[in-house]
């Protein structure tokens, strides 16, 4: 995501802060340049960019302030309470209502050559229902058809997609003036191309002065430089954006909150997403698996599951993005590609092994395959790898039993509330310690070492319970 740019250098001008061994105007002033620069090569406003300046500074008088007080969190804290700003218009965005039809405009391109196809093709992908035609050329008649055959269906979210248009197409904005009177939509979505920069804010305007937008949606995201000024200029005009689009696939389009957004471009997680995402699996209901770690126990039947979930989560540059310490693009599409692939491979060679194995669950599966080797041969045929890619995964589960043993001797560690009052701080250390052997260095690194993964699973046990499972902590004691 190339926005991601934009959140390492202001995360850099930031560390400035920590590496200043006096915080003075000085040092103030220099990571205030290094973050507008940054600023202004996303393609945000010159006038936006000097008002985060000057709002920072207000906040920041060296002379007033008491001795004692941690002036790095307070500039760190001023900084992104003004980058929040620049992305949000402090209007809430529409709430469908339950029990009605909520009819939406979504102003995208779709009744140009091939778009009837493009969007069956995306609803079959998506598994809803749609509708349109061949024939009829009228786009308001399509939206009055279809509004009320969905209504007829019992539908509660209905959306109508009109044709791109541009703000000097007047013509096309007559039609969009058209279709809203016929349909009386509920919410009416902009949807702006990011690579047009600054210029979202006029060409947004000129819609909203044809009809009431409600909300909008950035798309292409991830491929341009001009994306800071998309979502700035789109802030300008009142109208809170939604979702963000940050690839061509589905998993690509995720929901836009203000602080969470900042929160993740500048490396700091989005805890509160991450709970979502795994509270949405309903790991609360694996009882079963929480009273085997209580216990020290995880088997490779256990490991299966949880690379299901972990799949079921969504891409996962979007979900390392939402750990802190994690920039949002630590995991390219290629990596992540790669990174899905392998764990499906692993997945493969489970499947292969037979009843007898530690498909089944057995304690001492892996010790089988050590006694056995015939085994490691018969899965690796069976799965279609080589038996050292059987054999790492083997290394790497008996690695990962080992931990959770230790998790299951660690008195208090499944309890709610804080980890450091009800854990023993010398096991939790040496649980931190085996599993820093086990994780990928740039990983540890960009968690900020060991103090950051401790950090880290600290936030993670305090979320949330549901969250707490899929990491092996948590659960009710």
């Amino acid at each position: 995501m190339v926005l991601a740019d934009l959140g390492r250098k202001i995360t850099s001008a930031l560390r400035s802060l920590s590496n200043a061994t006096v915080i003075n105007e000085e040092v103030l002033n220099a990571m205030l340049k290094e973050i507008c620069t940054a600023l202004l090569e996303a393609d945000v406003n010159i006038l936006l960019v000097k008002k985060l300046r000057e709002n920072v500074r207000a906040v920041i008088d060296f002379d007033e302030m008491a001795g004692g007080l941690n002036k790095r969190r307070m500039i760190q804290s001023a900084v992104f309470k003004e980058l929040v700003k620049l992305v949000d218009p402090g209007v809430k965005a529409h709430q469908p209502i339950k029990g009605k039809p909520n009819i939406i405009i979504v102003c995208a391109d779709t009744f140009r050559a091939g778009a009837y196809d493009q969007l069956k093709q995306n609803a079959t992908k998506a598994r809803i229902p749609f509708y349109g035609s061949y024939t009829e050329v009228d786009p308001v008649v399509i939206a009055q058809d279809g509004v009320e055959m969905f209504k007829k269906e019992g539908f509660e979210i209905i959306i109508v997609d009109t044709s791109g248009r541009h703000k000097q197409e007047e013509s096309l904005f007559e039609e969009m003036l058209q279709v809203s009177n016929a349909i009386r939509p509920d919410n009416i979505i902009f949807v702006m191309d990011a690579t047009i920069g600054q210029a979202c804010e006029a060409q947004a305007k000129a819609f909203k002065d044809k009809v009431d937008v409600g909300s909008v949606i950035i798309t292409k995201l991830d491929g341009h430089a001009k994306g800071g000024g998309a979502l700035s200029a789109v802030a300008a005009t009142q109208s809170p954006i939604i979702f963000i689009g940050t690839g061509e696939h589905i998993d690509d389009f995720e929901p836009f909150k203000t602080k969470p957004f900042v929160s993740k471009l500048l490396g700091m997680g989005d805890i509160e997403g991450l709970i979502d995402k795994v509270n949405e699996l309903k790991l609360d209901d694996n009882e079963e698996l929480i009273e085997k770690i209580k216990h020290g126990q995880f088997t490779l039947r256990d490991m299966y599951e949880q690379f299901q979930n972990i799949m079921k989560m969504g891409p996962f540059s979007q979900i390392m993005g939402m750990i802190p310490g994690f920039s949002q693009d630590f995991l390219s599409k290629g990596s992540e590609q790669e990174s899905m692939a392998r764990l499906k491979r692993l997945m493969t060679i489970m499947d292969s092994m037979n009843d007898g194995g530690p498909r089944t669950g057995q304690r001492d599966g892996a010790k089988l395959f050590t006694k056995q080797t015939g085994r490691i041969v018969r899965v690796a045929q069976g799965a279609g790898v080589t038996e050292k890619e059987v054999k790492d995964l083997i290394s790497q589960y008996t690695k990962f039993a080992a931990v959770v043993k230790k998790m299951g001797g660690i008195k208090g560690l499944f309890k709610g509330g804080d980890m450091v009052k009800n854990v023993n701080q010398a096991q939790m250390t040496k649980l931190n310690q085996q599993m820093a052997k086990m994780m990928d260095p740039r990983i540890l690194h960009q968690m900020g070492g060991m103090s950051g993964l401790q950090n880290m699973m600290r936030q993670l046990q305090q979320g949330a319970g549901g969250l707490g499972n899929l990491m092996g902590f948590g659960g009710k004691s």
